[in-house]
């Protein structure tokens, strides 16, 4: 509009060149070059249309393919993941089992343990000191003392070797235990692929919550192979498997050891008891010799004893004819002058006294036999009481402490 006001009002307007002039034939030329170049490009576009839609159709059918393919691979993946969890499930339950197991065997061995250690060696060393109050002779090295020394060392022994599997199988629950904390590791890790492939098979392409990325991190950083997977999991499995069968080994040798330990010691306690019982019996037998002879000698301590008054008794009134026969003499040697003379009453006199003197003699020889033998029988006397009560001593070690105590021996396969 303000141009146009422009050109009203200047005083010089130029005029246009005029536009270019063409012939008829050229009209007609540009016309054809037209209608050839508008359908040449129609049928390109044609053939654009139809390869754009056949290729679209061949990818979107690509896509799809791809898709199933994939989703068929996931299903397979899952049913491996799946398979491979229910093996460890299944061998996770074995190894619990087998914890069980043996966590019941290894309190068999702590109470055999403890039966040993608070119960078997105290009676054993509690025998031993005991009989260290026998008295005198009978605290002799006999066949009981030995027989005990050995329990002691047997007892010893199978306490030492019970430790020692104690420690393995400690040893083989904490392998145990190690396996059960692996194979969880495991099935936590299935577990969760599980769940990521199962919600990788939920989704298509027109779920929402899609998501492009753009970042440079590669999307696929997995570095293991299938084979190294497959190989993982049955090296956990073939691993809990081993633990299992050493476990199985262990338990069978754990219930072998305890019955051979336990049948060695009630052996040994059998020979112990029957040392004791021997041993009671020859006391017993001593005893009652020792018995018979104290009462022997007791009688013939009484019958000494009476010889010895009678030997006295007699010995007094030998003294007594003795002295009469001196008195007869002494009055004799008064007789005077010539009837002081040897006769028949003076010889029988002097016989009398030389005989009576002599038999005074032989009388205190048999008083100081009788009487040393009195001596000696009453020394026997006490030595036979001593020895009685060495071994009535002996006998109640034995027979009642001793004896009484192991009646709480009880060996068995616990």
């Amino acid at each position: 509009m303000n141009s146009t006001l422009k050109l009203y009002e200047a005083s010089v307007v130029p005029v246009p060149p005029p536009p270019s002039r063409f012939t008829l034939n050229e009209w007609y030329l540009n016309n054809r070059v037209r209608y050839r170049t508008c359908l040449d490009q129609q049928q390109l576009a044609d053939k654009i249309l139809a390869e754009c839609e056949r290729g679209r159709e061949q990818i979107q059918e690509i896509a799809l393919m791809n898709k199933r393919e994939v989703d068929h691979k996931i299903e397979e993946r899952i049913g491996d993941i799946t398979f491979n969890k229910g093996e460890l499930v299944r061998q996770r339950k074995e190894v619990c089992l087998e914890i069980n197991n043996l966590s019941i065997y290894n309190e068999r061995i702590v109470d055999a343990l403890a039966f040993l250690k608070n119960q078997a060696l105290p009676i054993n060393r509690k025998c031993i000191v005991l009989r260290e109050g026998r008295l005198g002779i009978d605290m002799c090295h006999d066949d009981v003392e030995r027989e005990l020394l050995k329990e002691t060392e047997i007892l010893e022994s199978a306490m030492s070797l019970l430790y020692r599997v104690m420690e393995q199988g400690n040893e083989q629950l904490r392998r145990l235990r190690s396996t059960i904390y692996f194979m969880d590791r495991d099935l936590e890790d299935k577990d969760n692929v599980l769940k990521i492939d199962a919600g990788n098979l939920s989704i298509n392409q027109n779920s929402m919550n899609l998501s492009m990325y753009h970042g440079f991190t590669p999307l696929d950083p997995s570095n293991i192979t299938a084979e190294e997977w497959e190989v993982f999991t049955r090296q956990n499995i073939a691993r809990a498997a081993k633990e299992i069968n050493s476990a199985c080994c262990l338990r069978s040798y754990v219930n072998t050891l305890i019955g051979q330990v336990m049948e060695d010691l009630r052996n040994q306690a059998d020979i112990v008891n029957e040392a004791f019982r021997r041993r009671i019996d020859e006391i017993k037998e001593a005893k009652t010799k020792l018995e018979v002879n104290h009462s022997e000698i007791s009688r013939q301590t009484n019958e000494m004893t009476r010889n010895i008054l009678q030997l006295e008794k007699t010995l007094s009134t030998n003294e007594g004819f003795m002295a009469l026969s001196h008195t007869r003499l002494g009055k004799r040697a008064q007789r005077p002058g010539m009837e002081l003379c040897r006769d028949l009453v003076e010889v029988n006199l002097v016989n009398e006294v030389r005989e009576l003197r002599d038999n005074c003699a032989a009388l205190q020889q048999l008083l100081a036999e009788a009487q040393a033998s009195l001596r000696y029988l009453l020394k026997t006397q006490i030595q036979l009481e001593e020895d009685v009560n060495v071994k009535t001593n002996s006998l109640k070690i034995d027979e009642v402490d001793c004896m009484t105590l192991r009646q709480g021996l009880d060996y068995h396969n616990y």
